[in-house]
Formats: C-alpha cells, structure tokens, sequence
C-alpha cells in the first residue's frame, strides 16, 4: 500500500475513535456469527418436535449411553491386545485409538449438554412452540442490537476518515504554501486543484471503507468460520482449498484496478486544467467565438476519463464473479462433503478423519449456514477493493506532491537583522529557470537605503526576475544578494518579507471586504490605520463615495467588481500599511487610466521617500521618480545612470524612451 499506509498512520493516531469502531466490528461480527448459529435449535426444535429442554435431556442420555458402550468396547479391546498376535497389533491399536476417539467425543458432548441443562431449565420454557418463539425473540434482538452497532461504527469509520483527511488537506495545504513560486507554475493551479479535492475525497472514501467495511467484514468472515470450525473443522478446511487460488486472482485484479486509478485521476486533472483556463479566460473565449473549439477539447478530455472509467468499471466487475464463483465451488464441496458423512454415517472421506462420529442433520445445517454467512461479508469485501485502489493511487499522487522540498527555505541557523538601514547589494548573480539559457548573467548592483531605481529594458530581458530575486521568489545559481551586510539566503523568510512592499501589474484582490484587503499584509491593523493607508493612496474617496457598503464591500473574485484604478489603489494602500523598507512596483501603473496613473504618482512621491524604492517601468512619468536608471538587455546589466546621462549614451535605453515617447503622443 506504499502511501496508502501513512495516510492509515494518520488515521491511526485517533486511536480512541479507531478502537471504539473495531469494538463495535467485533460486536456485529459475534452478533453475526450468533444469528446463524441460532439455526441449530430451530432445526432441532421443529424438526425433532420437541422443546430444548427435551432435546438436552436426550442428548445427555445418549451421551451417556455412547460413552458407556464406547468405553466397554475399549476394555475389550485392551484385553484382546495384551494377548493378540504380532500381527494383529497394529490393526487392534488402530481400532483401539478410534473408539477411544469416539468416547473423548461423547465426553466432551455430555460435558456440553450437562453445562447447557441448568440454563435451558431456568430460562426457556418446556412446550417446543413457546420455545421456538423464545428463540425468534432473541434472533430479532440479536439483530436490532448488530444492526446498532453497524451503524454506529459506520458513523465511526467516516468519523476517522474524515479526521485523517482533515489533518492530511491541512498539510498538504502548508506544505504547498512553502513550496517557492516557480512551483505553481510548473504543476499548474488546476492540477493541484484535483489533488486538493477530487483525490482528497477518493482518499476519505478508501479511510472509511478500510475501517469500515474493510474490518467489519473480515471479522464477520472469522466469526462465521469459527462456527463452521467448531462443528467440524476439518471439513471447514477441505472445503476452502480453492481460497488461495481466489487470493491470487483477485491480487492481480487489485495492482489492475491501482494503475487504472491513477490514470482516471490524471485524466481528470486535465478536465479541471481545462474547465479552469475556460472560464477564467471566457471573456478571450466569447470574444473569439472558440466556443465549439473548447466544447471539442472538453469532449476529447471526457471521452478520455470515460474510457478509464471504463476499464475500472470493467476490472472492478470482475471482481464480484471471481468471488462468487469461487465461494459457490467451496459451497459445492461443502454440501457434497457433508452430505456424504450424513447420508452414509462415516467420519471419513478419501481416508482423511473428518470428525470422531457421524455428522447429525442439524449440524451439517448450521454448517452450511455458517458457510452461508460468510458468503455476504465475501460480496461485501469484493465492493471495496475498487475504493482502496482508488485512494491507494489517490494517496501516491498527494504524496508526490507532499513529499516535495522547497528549494527555496529558511536556513538553518537564521540570522537575526534589524530594519533594511544600509544597502541592497547584488554580488555576480546569475540565474536560470531550468537547464536552458540564463536569465541573469554576472548582475552585480549596489542600491543605497533610500535610493529610487527603475529598471527599463525589452520584453524578456529579465527586469521581473530581478526584482523576485529580492523577496526571495527564487535563489540565484550561483552570486549573493546581501541586505545591509546579510546574505538574503542566510535569513529567515519571514524577517526578509515583512520588510518588503510589492505591488504587481496584475493586482490580486481576494473574494473578501475592501478592510480585508488592504489589512492583508497587516493582519493587525485597525480599522483607523486601514483608513489613514487608503487615504494615502488615494482610495479612500472612491471607497466611501462609489461603493455601496464602503470599506465593509466585498469586491469579489480577483477584485472583479471594481475598475483597474480601483483595484490597483487598493493594491497600493495594502503595501503603504505595511509600511516596508523595501518597496517593489513592478508595471504597477501599466494598466490603469491616466488620471489613476497621476494619482499613483502622486502618492508614490510621498511614500518612496526614506526607503529603497525599485520600480520596474517603461512609463515616462514613472521613470521621473527614479534616483537611477537600470538599463537591462538578454539578462545583464548594459547600463546605469540618470536619465540624461543615459539618453546621452545608451543606445538600447534611447531607443526605448524614443518608442515610448510616440506610444505617449
């Protein structure tokens, strides 16, 4: 079960809830096993017509009666031995130990019947009716009183599952949350959607039928072969030799019904990637009329987790047949078997002992029913290999993604440091996504505390990638990026984090308040200081004035109900509460209005003042709030200087300024 175990661990650890299921398992499995065995004494009442107190008396009668025969024809034959013939020795002891096997037999069934009188004297009545309606009283309490427990321990199975996958989403949620940002965009949100719900659900669905029907069938299986067992264990054992041969056919039904699994579950993260990239891009979609475009890629991914669907549904068929073929060949042999013992009174079959006298119809009855019982809990337990397939195959892919370790974490042994006071220092940096070409090549920067720079350069030059290496996004390949003296890698996340302010040019505002919003990176912050931020950045107007509840309006996924000034100013006053020493605006003004974008400006004047401001930007008027300029071109610094002294020597930062003087025009 590989992963499926440590999910079972987890489960485990609830150990009062697990052992009270069990309990209530083995209350239904001996409840079960009774019922059954009830049928002996209805056989014996209303066959024989009379009462079980008659019958114990003539059982303990002919218990008697046996034994006495039995152990005068054992004298007997003691005497014949000491004076037989050499000859005769062998076949005399053999006799001699079957007769001696047949009165320990009538011992033990007088024992029985003498334990069994006082009670059936004091509690069931003498007339066989009365009795038999005694009887059907205690079977249907017996009944009333499993099917309570089988219900309560159902309740406590998904109690366990529940729980376990409570815990496990909670974890694989933190875990993920660590993982660093490149992560998200290699496996894709839609991908670690399916994981977070469809496999989660597949993984509580197999917790609660491993500690449901997963145990309390098995232990119904054992109580009724106990039974079986008890009446004649030898010919139990005679008739389960195909019981191996099922094991092995169902094994390798079990590792099919895994692989297929894991298929469907990857087919169906695909028809979530799918259903999440169309409606978060419906507008493209619409607007482009690619509507039967995506019904045909969704039909194409359906059809796919149909087919796989398909073959578990086809393989976990099969399961059920095998199960009943090979319980109805142990039932075959059973009843053949045991009726060769009854119809011809012998106690062997192909020589083997089957038991030390002859089978009675009553109990080749109860036999058969104990045989019977187990054939339910068996067609149950072929009903739950299909589940625990799907939450092995579940379980592999969460732990796949589990048992991941973020390349970017805190280090060992942190450093402890004080606010951002000094410099933000870039020491041969370089960097790449993955094994192709780099996207920073040999970057070495000084910005002084309180300096402004903007970085400028063409689309793909590495400007972003630079400025997500100071939050720690990423850590270079090979340089350092030191903050005030300290290696960036030699400092907890946390610390370096909080003392950093980012506003990006696609705003994400969360399905919650305006207060909330702006209170995101300071999660402490009064509703006056939320106020006195908005204010700041020029939002709080258009908050009180324009939206229906004011700060308390809940601006929806992505921040949808509101215009992209809007959003981009609420963005802005979130990063003025938290009051960084570093702030970082990367085209944070690209794709707002003019009169948003003065506003911004208006506000960024202010804040930027008394911290390190870096400001990725190709805007003409953002550009007029840089101390320097950086100018980058296929990963590496070309340039740095002021505005004039770049257009005076910088042929890539001229041409940039030249194009985006026409755009302005």
């Amino acid at each position: 079960m590989g992963n499926f175990g440590r999910v079972v661990r987890v489960a485990l650890g609830y150990y009062w809830t697990v052992a009270a299921s069990v309990v209530c398992a083995l209350i239904v499995a001996v409840l079960w096993g009774a019922n059954i065995s009830f049928l002996y004494p209805i056989v014996e009442v209303v066959g024989n017509q009379q009462s079980l107190g008659q019958w114990v008396d003539k059982s303990i009668a002919e218990a008697e009666t046996t034994l006495a025969e039995q152990r005068a024809i054992a004298a007997n034959l003691e005497k014949q031995l000491t004076s037989a013939a050499a000859g005769e020795k062998a076949s005399l002891s053999r006799e001699l130990r079957a007769v001696k096997g047949r009165a320990q037999a009538a011992d033990d069934a007088l024992t029985r019947s003498r334990w069994l009188k006082p009670w059936i004297d004091a509690y069931l009545p003498s007339d066989p009716f009365q009795t038999l309606l005694v009887i059907m009283l205690a079977f249907l309490g017996a009944t009333v009183i499993k099917d309570f427990f089988m219900v309560l321990g159902s309740a406590l199975a998904d109690r366990i599952a529940q729980l376990a996958v409570f815990d496990i989403r909670k974890e694989f949620f933190r875990r993920t949350l660590r993982m660093e940002l490149g992560t998200f965009s290699e496996s894709g949100t839609s991908d670690l959607m399916s994981r977070f719900t469809h496999d989660v659900e597949s993984l509580a669905g197999g917790l609660q039928t491993l500690f449901g029907r997963a145990v309390r069938e098995p232990l119904k299986m054992v109580s009724c072969f106990v039974l079986a067992a008890f009446i004649c264990w030898q010919l139990l054992v005679l008739s389960l030799v195909v019981v191996p041969v099922a094991g092995f056919l169902i094994g390798i039904l079990a590792k099919t019904l895994k692989r297929a699994n894991r298929k469907a579950l990857e087919e169906m993260s695909s028809l979530f990637t799918i259903l999440n990239e169309t409606f978060l891009g419906i507008k493209v979609v619409k607007a482009f009329t690619m509507e039967r475009y995506e019904r045909r890629r969704f039909h194409e991914t359906s059809k796919k987790v149909y087919k796989k669907s398909m073959r578990i549904a086809v393989v976990d068929a099969m399961v059920n047949p095998v199960t009943e073929v090979m319980g109805m060949i142990t039932i075959t042999l059973a009843i053949l078997f045991g009726a060769y013992l009854v119809i011809s009174g012998e106690t062997h079959i192909l020589g083997i002992k089957m038991s030390s006298e002859p089978l009675s119809l009553s109990a080749l009855m109860a036999f058969y029913g104990a045989l019977a019982g187990v054939s339910d809990p068996a067609r149950r337990l072929s009903e739950v290999f299909s589940r625990l397939q799907r939450a092995s195959a579940a379980s592999d892919r969460i732990y796949e993604k589990l048992d991941r370790t973020p390349r970017v974490c805190d280090p060992v042994q942190a450093r402890l440091v004080g606010r951002h006071h000094r410099d933000l220092v870039f020491e041969n940096v370089s960097f790449r996504y993955s094994h192709a070409q780099p996207v920073l090549e040999e970057i070495n920067l000084r910005i002084p505390f309180g300096e402004t720079v903007a970085i400028v350069g063409p689309n793909g030059c590495g400007k972003s990638t630079l400025a997500n290496l100071i939050p720690r996004f990423y850590d270079p390949a090979s340089g350092s990026i030191r903050m005030d003296g300290v290696d960036l890698r030699d400092m907890r996340l946390r610390d370096l984090r909080s003392q950093i302010g980012l506003v990006n040019q696609e705003t994400l505002l969360f399905d919650d308040t305006v207060l909330n919003n702006i209170r995101y990176g300071s999660p402490h912050a009064t509703r006056q200081q939320v106020i006195e931020a908005a204010k700041q950045a020029h939002a709080h107007r258009f908050i009180e004035q324009k939206l229906e509840q004011g700060y308390d309006t809940v601006v929806g996924q992505g921040g949808g109900r509101l215009s992209g000034g809007q959003r981009q100013r609420i963005s802005l006053a979130r990063a003025i509460l938290r009051d960084p020493a570093i702030l970082i605006l990367d085209e944070a003004t690209s794709q707002i209005d003019l009169e948003s974008e003065q506003l911004i400006h208006k506000v960024l004047e202010q804040f930027i003042r008394h911290r390190t401001a870096v400001i990725i930007t190709h805007r003409l008027a953002t550009l007029a709030l840089a101390d320097r300029v950086i100018v980058m071109n296929a990963g590496q610094i070309i340039d740095l200087g002021t505005h004039e002294q770049l257009l005076a020597r910088c042929d890539v930062y001229r041409r940039l300024h030249q194009m985006q003087f026409k755009e302005t025009a």
